[in-house]
């Protein structure tokens, strides 16, 4: 019989669960159906690796999107200006 894989959301929310201790180990065995072995090693990862989600630095690639997003728009406007610039232009010469 294959072992049941579990996602790492799955694996996050049973840790989450065990941690607020409103359950036992015990009964979340059951819900789950995995070994309560297994959950209090999730407890422990989830707990021993908290501390790093806020060492790290926040994502940048978000910022950049934004400063590119910015530049694009900033060129569409001056190219707008120019079209109406040179329709505006070859219309008072004919």
């Amino acid at each position: 019989m294959a072992r049941k894989q579990y996602s790492k959301s799955e694996k996050a929310r049973i840790a989450i669960e065990a941690i607020k201790g409103q359950k036992t180990a015990a009964e979340l065995s059951s819900e789950y159906g995995v070994h309560g072995t297994q959950i209090n090693k999730w407890k422990k990862l989830l707990l021993d690796n908290a501390v790093e989600l806020f060492n790290q630095k926040p994502d940048n690639s978000e910022q950049q999107h934004i400063e590119e997003c910015d530049r694009l728009y900033k060129k569409v406007g001056q190219l707008q200006i120019e079209v109406d610039w040179l329709k505006k232009l070859s219309g008072s010469v004919t």
